[in-house]
Order: structure tokens, then sequence, then C-alpha cells
């Protein structure tokens, strides 16, 4: 228990007939009213935005009004009426003609748990503002700040219809963005407040969507025929038995990486869950295993599968012909040997150098590279093409982030370099269409990485982008391609790699197409029965 400090706030006789007044005690402004005879004292400044509350409206129901903003307060238990944080109130008392006040601190504890409930309460209007005020309040009363991420996911992850999304997934690199760049309080909490903001906002007035009950003892195999099957509550069930047997993620990422690349599927976002979702439980530690587990295996179970589509019905075929006797496959492949080749012809080439996965992952990661920095930015402006020709900067940073995760992946589990490796040349082709191979490009070309890296890592402290998807992308980018030059610093794509990155940061990105939208539907409507 935190022992009381009663302070003098005010004799009665020089209060008389006013009905508050404001003392300072320290750094605390106190607010001291009467009412029915009775006192009340409580902190001066709207827990809002710090607005004096000497300044608000006091009604006979003890309701007080702060006018700049009409929140408003119940005096008798500190509850916000209207509005949202927790108004603090202290206990007072009347000894030998003074009015006192305990303005002693409650317990850290007890602190820390009115910011993590008045986090949650946030969720619901999604107010970012607050969501960093009480990350702010929970790190002032001495709590590890890490728990509202902790405490977020937990909130959030039976809320995701379709399992993982970014929201989990950019979480470790904000992470990484604050341990390694913070250099003051408030850059320590902005990573914080992302991080926690977009999972509010993935989740925010959606329903729960319970997991499956049940458990199964884990068999690898059956899980994988679970999730090729689409059947939720048996690859649950198997998941929740692993769980109880004792393993831990880093057990069970081989066989969900096996998953994630049975197919090209949900345009590569599985393979970068599955190695985000082992980053993020290394920062956060093994509690949040079991809800992160359980959201990424929803999002396997659900993913599209674009290999089944005629764009890359090519995959298949070229996956199975991997290992089928033939030409040596010894055919050392560059970068330039993959531009400007549909899928089908990507798929293809990548069999002559089959038997050297690093040289055809380095080849491939130049070509996605070279696409990156050769975006024809006219395609995201376009307003007059079909829905199969939409594209934008998100789309092309795909090729890196997925080969980032691919490279990752596939080191630990090398059985799946086969798979990785032809899924991103069904990224390099895909994207290759929407290059300008005449673009000059030679202004975007930094030589000193360290210096461009950590300029574009601060800049992330105050991005200015108002959709956590956009913000998201633009850190993942920039970590993926950070992490793939400190693996390969000496690699043949390095000089593009980094030119199309500092391209995509500096160059405009058009997220609303409301032209192109209105002609699609209407295309799209005039050919309905």
């Amino acid at each position: 228990m935190t022992q009381q400090v009663w302070c003098k706030l005010a004799d009665l006789a020089e209060f008389g007939d006013r009905d508050r007044k404001v003392i300072k005690a320290g750094r605390k402004q106190i607010l001291l009213l009467k009412l029915n005879e009775e006192f009340i004292a409580c902190n001066n400044r709207c827990p809002h935005e710090g607005y004096p509350l000497a300044e608000g409206s006091l009604d006979d129901a003890c309701r007080l009004t702060c006018n700049w903003h009409n929140w408003k307060f119940d005096l008798t238990s500190g509850e916000t009426l209207v509005g949202g944080d927790h108004l603090r109130l202290y206990p007072t008392r009347l000894e030998d003609g003074a009015i006192l006040a305990d303005l002693s601190d409650p317990p850290g504890e007890q602190r820390a748990q009115r910011a993590l409930d008045g986090l949650r309460g946030s969720f619901r209007r999604h107010e970012y503002s607050r969501m960093a005020r009480e990350i702010a309040r929970l790190m002032k009363a001495g709590s590890d700040p890490l728990e509202a991420l902790r405490s977020a996911i937990f909130w959030t992850f039976d809320r995701l219809e379709f399992g993982t999304t970014h929201a989990f997934a950019a979480a470790p690199d904000w992470l990484t963005l604050k341990r390694r760049y913070a250099g003051d309080e408030s850059e320590a909490l902005v990573p914080l407040v992302e991080a926690v903001a977009h999972m509010a906002w993935d989740s925010q007035r959606e329903d729960r969507y319970p997991f499956p009950e049940g458990e199964r003892p884990y068999d690898p195999e059956a899980f994988l025929e679970a999730v090729e099957q689409e059947d939720e509550t048996r690859a649950i069930a198997l998941a929740r038995g692993a769980l109880s047997a004792g393993l831990g993620y880093a057990d069970l990422e081989p066989i969900l990486a096996r998953a994630a690349l049975a197919h090209y599927q949900d345009f590569g976002h599985a393979a970068i869950y599955v190695y985000k979702t082992g980053s993020l439980i290394e920062s956060l530690g093994p509690q949040v295993t079991e809800p992160l587990l359980f959201a990424l295996v929803r999002s396997l179970v659900y993913a599209s599968r674009e290999d089944l589509i005629p764009e890359f019905r090519a995959y298949g075929p070229a996956l199975q012909s991997w290992h089928e006797k033939g030409s040596a496959g010894a055919q050392r492949l560059r970068a330039e040997d993959f531009r400007g080749l549909d899928v089908a012809r990507a798929l293809a080439r990548c069999r002559g150098s089959r038997n050297d996965p690093e040289a055809l992952y380095h080849a491939l990661l130049g070509a996605n590279a070279w696409n990156l920095l050769h975006f024809d930015l006219s395609r995201q402006d376009r307003n007059d093409q079909p829905v199969s020709a939409n594209c934008s900067w998100l789309d092309v940073t795909h090729g890196i982030t997925f080969a980032n995760a691919v490279r990752k992946l596939c080191e630990r589990t090398p059985a799946l370099w086969p798979q990785g490796l032809l899924q991103m040349a069904c990224f390099a082709g895909r994207n290759a269409r929407f290059t300008d191979p005449d673009l000059a490009t030679a202004k975007w070309r930094r030589d000193d990485a360290q210096g461009f890296f950590d300029g574009a890592f601060r800049g992330l402290f105050d991005h200015a982008q108002a959709e956590y998807i956009v913000a998201c992308h633009l850190l993942k980018t920039v970590t993926a391609v950070q992490e793939e030059l400190a693996a390969a610093p000496a690699a043949s794509w390095r000089y593009d790699l980094l030119a199309g990155l500092a391209r995509f940061l500096e160059s405009p990105l058009k997220r609303k197409h409301a032209l192109r939208d209105a002609r699609q539907a209407l295309s799209f409507v005039a050919l309905e029965d």
C-alpha cells in the first residue's frame, strides 16, 4: 500500500464562498471545488488535452464539464461520462480549519492496470492520441511498456476474421526501430503506439471469431493436410496439441513455412507472416505464442491460392519438374536474365539454375530490385484500365519483402528453397509488366548505405501517413532491404535495391482511385446478367 501524503490545500476562511480554487503542489495542479458544503479535489488538467478544468462548468449533480471539448466527469467517482481518459480525484478532509488532500499516488500496479484499461477503452472509437497517453501512463507507472503490445494481441487476435494481418507482422519491425533508433522517450513511444493502434484499427468494431475448441495429438503431416483442406477446426486442434506437448514456435516454424509455401498464395503474405510471427514472439516472449499462432494458422487456412489462376498456373508444373532428371541445372543466372520475362518464362528459366539456389536467389532478388527501381508510376495513376492491370508501389515492394522472408525461412528449412525461389520468380514475372525500362535512375543511386538507412529509419518516427498499411509498408520495406544488404553487402543487386528503395520512399503514392474505381464498377456492372 502507498503511504498517504496529506497536504494542506487551503484554509476554510480563505476559501469563503468561492466554489473553486487552483493550488499548485509540486508539479501537480489541484482543482479544489466546493459543492453543497463539501470539498472535492481533482486534477486541474483535463486528462484529454490538459486544458484547465477550473474554467469548466459545474452542475448541482456534481458533474464537471471541460468547456474546450465538452468532456464531462462525475466528481463523486471520477468516471468520465463524455470523453475517454480517467480524471484523477484526491481524497479530502477537514482538519483544524484547513482543507487537506491526500496527494499520494496509487501503487504502480494499480496505475498500470488503469492505463491498460484505458488503452483498451480507446479501441472502440480508435482514439490514437488517447492510446499514446495511456501507453505513456503505463511507462510512467514503471511497468514494462511492451505489456501494451502483449495485451493488444490478446484483445484482438480473435477479432481478425481471416487471421494474421500486417498489424501483427509489422509489430516486430516497430520494436526493432524503437530498440535501434529511439533517442528519447517521445521516439520510444511512437513505435509502441503505431503497433498497438494498427492492431486496434484492424479489429475495430469487429465481432469475436472464436477459435474452435478441441485438441488433437500433434502430427505435422496431418496439420499440413488440414491447412490444405481449409479445415480450421482440425488445424487449430493440432496446433493446440503441439503447444500442449511443449513445442515452441521455433519447433513449429518449419511446418508453418511448408504450409505457407505450399502454394504461391496470398500474394506472399503467408510466408511473410510466418517469419514475422516468430520475430514478434522473440520480442514479446512465449506468453503470446498461442494467440499469435492461432491467428497465423487461421490466415494460412483462408489464404488465397494464386497459383490456381491462369497468370500463375505454370508454378505447379515448374515445381513438379524441379527434381526431374534432365539438364544439370548448374547454369549461373543473373538478374538481367529475368528482366522483362513474364511469369511462365521466368519460372522456366529458373530450372537452369536449380542446383545453385544461392545464385538463383540473388538473381531473382536482383530482378525484383530492378522492378522496384523501374516501376512505372503512370501505372498507379491510370484510370482507364481493367482491374487485372491495377498496380501500386505496395504491390512492387512485396517482391522485396517476400524475398526477405524466403531467405530467412529457407536458410532454416533448406528443403523449401525450390518453392521459395519459384515464387520469387512469380513476383518478378508479374511485376515486370509494370516497369519502365527506359527510366533514368541515376539520381536515385545511394552509395552511403548506412547514412541512407539512418535517415530512412529516423524518418519513420514522424512518417505522416494516415493509413497504417502504408506506414507499415514503408517500415517493412526499409527493414527488409537493410536485412538483405547486411546478409550480402557486396551483392550485385545492392545498387538497384538501394536506389529502388530511395525512389519508393521519395515518390508519390496514390492510395485513392475514385475515377478508376467508378469506371471499373460501371464496366463490371454492364456485363452482369
